[in-house]
C-alpha cells in the first residue's frame, strides 16, 4: 500500500473505530483542531501514563508538576516568545495559499530521500540476504550524491534561518524551482516572519484587561517554578521537574493529521544540573529517551537522530528522535541542552534570584537545563499507524487489525458469551468482566456472530477476546484469542487475571529498557 494510501486509511480508520473525530464536524469543523473520541481518550490517557510511569515514578530524583496554562505575559518575553517566536511564512500569488518556507524546502529534500529509500530496496532485491544496508549507503555513488545534495540544501536554509536572512530563503526556493504543491505555480512572494501565539484577555472589563497570551509550550511553568519545588522538594542538583499539559500555536500552515495542531498536548520533563555536565547529560538523556520509545516494540528501524544544523543561540546541543511516519521521518521528541538561558533570562526580567547553594562546593550558581520534550498528539499518531496493518489470510480473505502495545491498547479483553440468546452464557460472561474490570479495562460484546466479532476487536486493537460457551458452563473453562496470531487456547476463568496481566503490565514492558 503507498504511504498516501495507508495514511488515508489511518485517517478513516480513527475515525471509524472510535478513535479521533473533527472537532465541531456539525458545522463543518474546525481546522487543525480534532477531539478524541473513546477509543482516543483511553489510548492518549494510556501513553501519557506509559510516559509518566518512566520519567516520573522510575527516577528518584524527578518530580512532577501540573501549571498553569495562563501565565504573567512577561513571561514570554523573558522566554523570548515575543519577540522571537516566528514561522517564516511565503504566499503563492497565483493560488493564493500560504506556507511555511522551511517546510516547502523540508519537503523538497524529502523527496530526495525517497529517491534513496528506493535505491536502498532495489539494491535489497538484488543481494537479498548477503545485502549490507549500512555498507551500501555508505559506498553506493548515488546514494552519496543525494545525500550530498539533502545536507548541502539543510545546511544552508539553517544558516539562512540562524541569520535571519530571509531573502535566501527565498532565494533558495527559486533555485530548486519548488513549486506551489497545489497549483504547480512559482509565483511567490517574499518570506516574512508570523508570531504564532494566540492572544487573549484577563479582567472583567475591556478597559483593565490585561493581554495574556496562551502557553505555546509548557516548559516555562517548570522554570518558574523551579525554586519553588527545589526548595519544597529538598531536591539536589541533578534533579528533574516534569509536566503533561496542553499548549497552543497559531500554526497557518497545520496539516497531516494530528501531527501538527493548534490546540495539542506535550509531555516534557526539564532535568537541572551543573553546569559542565551537560555533555553526559545529554548523551544519557539521548540514550534513554530512546529506549523508552523501543520498549513498544514498534521497530528499532523506525527511528532515527536528527541532529540540528541550526542551534537555538542558547543551546549547545540539540537533537530530534524521528519517527517513520506513513509521511516519511518527522521529529517525535526533541532532546535539548539549553545552558543556563531560562532560569537567567526569568532572573533578569522577574528581579527574584533562580539559583541553587551546592553545599558541597559551597557555592551557587544557576543551574543548566536538560530538556526531553515529546508531542503526545504525535505519539498517539505513530502509534495508531505502526500498528494499522492490513492482513491477507491462509484462505484469502482479507482483515484489518490495529496492533497495538498491548501495554497502551484502550481495551485490553472483550468478553464475549457464543451465544447472545443464552441467558447462563451472558451471565457468565457478564460476571467476568465484573471480576476483571477491577484491573483492567474490558468490554463486553455480544452482537452479531462470534467471527463479525473478532474482527471487530482486531479492528478496535483489542489484544485479546474471550469466549464462553457451553463447555465453560461445566468446567469453568474460556477460549482465549491472542489478536496479533488468531491463536485461540482453553484456559480456566480464575487463571485469565494473571494471564493478562503478564502481557499488558507496563513493568512488563518497561524492563525492556534495562
Amino acid at each position: 500500500m503507498a504511504n498516501e494510501d495507508k495514511f488515508k486509511k489511518v485517517i478513516s480508520h480513527a475515525k471509524e473505530y472510535g478513535y479521533v473525530f473533527q472537532s465541531s464536524e456539525i458545522y463543518d469543523g474546525l481546522s487543525a483542531v480534532y477531539d478524541y473520541a473513546q477509543n482516543g481518550a483511553e489510548l492518549k490517557k494510556n501513553i501519557r501514563d506509559y510516559w509518566w510511569k518512566a520519567m516520573v515514578q522510575m527516577h528518584d530524583n524527578i518530580v512532577g508538576i501540573d501549571a498553569a496554562i495562563f501565565m504573567h505575559p512577561t513571561t514570554w518575553k523573558a522566554s523570548g516568545h515575543v519577540d522571537a517566536f516566528n514561522d517564516p511564512l511565503i504566499d503563492n500569488k497565483d493560488s493564493k495559499k500560504r506556507y511555511r518556507a522551511d517546510v516547502l524546502i523540508e519537503e523538497y529534500c524529502a523527496k530526495i530521500e525517497a529517491k534513496i529509500n528506493k535505491e536502498i530496496k532495489k539494491a535489497e532485491k538484488r543481494f537479498g540476504d548477503a545485502f549490507n544496508r549500512e555498507e551500501f549507503v555508505s559506498t553506493n555513488g548515488r546514494v552519496l550524491g543525494y545525500q550530498e545534495k539533502i545536507d548541502t540544501i539543510l545546511k544552508r536554509l539553517g544558516k539562512s534561518l540562524e541569520n535571519e536572512d530571509l531573502a535566501d530563503v527565498k532565494a533558495l526556493i527559486e533555485e530548486l524551482e519548488i513549486a506551489d504543491p497545489l497549483s504547480g505555480s512559482r509565483n511567490w512572494t517574499d518570506v516574512k516572519q508570523f508570531n504564532l501565539m494566540f492572544g487573549t484577555k484577563l479582567g472583567a472589563s475591556a478597559d483593565t484587561a490585561m493581554e495574556l497570551y496562551l502557553r505555546p509550550e509548557t516548559a516555562q511553568g517548570i522554570f518558574v517554578n523551579f525554586l519553588n519545588v527545589q526548595k519544597t522538594g529538598r531536591m539536589k542538583i541533578p534533579f528533574g521537574i516534569a509536566q503533561t499539559g496542553k499548549a497552543f500555536r497559531n500554526e497557518i500552515v497545520a496539516r497531516q493529521f494530528i501531527f501538527r495542531m493548534r490546540e495539542f498536548e506535550q509531555m516534557e520533563m526539564q532535568f537541572f544540573i551543573k553546569p559542565g555536565t551537560q555533555k553526559e547529560w545529554f548523551d544519557y538523556w539521548k540514550d534513554t529517551r530512546l529506549k523508552w520509545h523501543k520498549s513498544l516494540g514498534m521497530g528499532d528501524d523506525n527511528y532515527r537522530f536528527h541532529d540540528h544544523e541550526k542551534l537555538a543561540h542558547y543551546a549547545d546541543a540539540a537533537t530530534d528522535i524521528e519517527f517513520n511516519f506513513p509521511f516519511g521521518f518527522k521529529e517525535l521528541e526533541g532532546i535539548h541542552s539549553r545552558t543556563d538561558f531560562d532560569l537567567s533570562q526569568h532572573e533578569e526580567y522577574s528581579g527574584k534570584k533562580l539559583q541553587y547553594f551546592d553545599h558541597e562546593d559551597n557555592a551557587s550558581y544557576t543551574p543548566y537545563v536538560l530538556e526531553t520534550s515529546i508531542g503526545l498528539d504525535r505519539m498517539f499518531l505513530a502509534v495508531f499507524s505502526n500498528s494499522l496493518v492490513e492482513e491477507t489470510l491462509e484462505d484469502g480473505s482479507k482483515r484489518d487489525v490495529l496492533k497495538l502495545p498491548a501495554v497502551l491498547a484502550p481495551t485490553k479483553a472483550a468478553i464475549l458469551p457464543l451465544v447472545r440468546k443464552d441467558e447462563a452464557l451472558t451471565k457468565m460472561a457478564k460476571d467476568i468482566v465484573e471480576d476483571l474490570k477491577w484491573d483492567f479495562n474490558v468490554v463486553y460484546d455480544e452482537k452479531d456472530a462470534v467471527g463479525r466479532r473478532y474482527r471487530r476487536q482486531d479492528a478496535v486493537g483489542t489484544p485479546f477476546c474471550i469466549t464462553v460457551d457451553g463447555e465453560s458452563l461445566e468446567d469453568h473453562t474460556v477460549t482465549i484469542r491472542y489478536r496479533d496470531t488468531m491463536e485461540q487456547k482453553r484456559v480456566k476463568i480464575d487463571e485469565l487475571r494473571d494471564l493478562i496481566k503478564a502481557e499488558v503490565d507496563v513493568k512488563h514492558w518497561l524492563m525492556k529498557m534495562q
